[in-house]
């Protein structure tokens, strides 16, 4: 079997895809803006063949790194980035190069902007929040006479919570407009909700091989726009209306040989239109695995391998381990650079120094939403969960 992975050295554990594929008697081919001698040795070691390109960004440049390796080493099986950001490049590659295992050009809108979604939550009977196309201020307040304040304004085909605005009056609707984005953005009434997210992979007939889930109590649109530091963590049982909810989800948008992580808010308070308080509401769907190190704190929580399990379900259509179990709960936390706290990094690792899995700086890139510092912990009860949390706040 040819995988092209694109992208395996970012984010940086991305090799471990390609690795659980060589495991698996794969031929592993990657494409990326590095050179091979920059990638770490555990990122070659996990590729048989590599073409690096001066941006991913450059369609042709990419085509061309696939036409090389077809020609050299014949047809192309998969194609992948595990990653929302090339999602539909990924689509396009696989559809010129006549690639069936995976999303192709004609289906990704569905995954791709938000708008198209709503309509596979309707089929699945699932609520979301009212919405307009931003299209003039005039519409935008017919919405909003509709809706009342606050609304929410987000790019409607985006990646994580950049460019996503609270709008809570005239003043800064007029604002919005005044420096509107040349892309379009999607307008949506405001849900007073904590969200949670149901993660995992299914095989070629839509059916779930792996799944958890994952609690935010701050949603990512805060952490991004008000700077505030990121806590979120696994949860030992998926609750049922959870678990009933996205495997219907999962079902209607027909997602193939996937990782998959869809977000819903639980409402705190009663919504007309929507529920009661405690319902859950459709937020988003993201065909990829869950953003940043998570894969990895599925790992943490369950002393499995989601990476292999993945690569076994490109190669076997099927997991292949044992996911019922989860000894942990595992925390992540992200820390701000420009916050004072108590206790530093250090002090936090010796404290919890048999819980501690990962602690370390997190890429630029990434550090908006996901903190500058990371530490992230397991442990067997929600109270231990707690007291860490608290000590990484202070």
């Amino acid at each position: 079997m040819n995988f092209i992975f694109i992208s395996p050295n970012f984010p940086k554990t991305y090799y471990l895809f390609c690795s659980a594929l060589k495991n698996n008697g794969v031929r592993t081919l990657g494409i990326g803006e590095e050179s091979v001698t920059a990638l770490t040795k555990n990122c070659q070691n996990a590729l048989d063949d590599y073409y690096q390109v001066t941006s991913l960004e450059d369609y042709n440049e990419v085509f061309r790194a696939v036409a090389y390796f077809s020609f050299k080493y014949g047809k192309i099986d998969w194609l992948e980035s595990n990653n929302e950001y090339w999602l539909v490049q990924d689509a396009k590659l696989r559809t010129d190069f006549n690639i069936k295992t995976g999303v192709q050009v004609h289906e990704v809108n569905a995954y791709k902007y938000k708008s198209e979604m709503k309509a596979y939550y309707a089929r699945a009977n699932v609520k979301t929040a009212r919405y307009s196309l931003v299209t003039t201020l005039e519409n935008a307040k017919k919405f909003i006479a509709e809706v009342k304040y606050p609304v929410i304004v987000k790019p409607n085909s985006g990646v994580g919570a950049s460019t996503t605005y609270r709008l809570s009056n005239n003043r800064e609707l007029l604002s919005f407009f005044e420096n509107l984005p040349t892309r379009q953005f999607i307008m949506e009434e405001f849900v007073d909700g904590e969200i949670f997210s149901y993660d995992g992979i299914c095989d070629n007939h839509s059916n779930i091989i792996y799944e958890t889930a994952h609690r935010f109590p701050t949603p990512i649109m805060d952490i991004v726009n008000e700077k505030k530091e990121i806590t979120y963590y696994s949860l030992k049982q998926i609750p049922p209306d959870l678990k009933e909810i996205g495997q219907r989800v999962i079902k209607e948008f027909n997602v193939k040989s996937r990782f998959f992580h869809c977000e819903y808010f639980k409402l705190l308070h009663d919504k007309e239109g929507l529920g009661k308080k405690g319902d859950l509401i459709g937020l988003e769907v993201n065909m990829r695995p869950p953003g940043g190190y998570t894969p990895d704190m599925m790992n943490f929580a369950s002393n499995i391998d989601v990476y292999q399990i993945w690569a076994n379900m490109v190669c076997y259509n099927e997991g292949q381990f044992d996911t019922t179990h989860r000894p942990y709960i595992c925390v992540y936390y992200g820390r701000r650079d420009n916050i004072k706290h108590k206790y530093t990094n250090a002090q936090i690792v010796t404290k919890f120094k048999d819980a501690i899995c990962m602690c370390e700086r997190m890429p630029d890139i990434l550090s908006d939403a996901m903190g500058n510092q990371m530490i992230t912990a397991r442990f067997e009860t929600e109270k231990k969960a707690t007291e860490f949390i608290n000590w990484c706040k202070q």
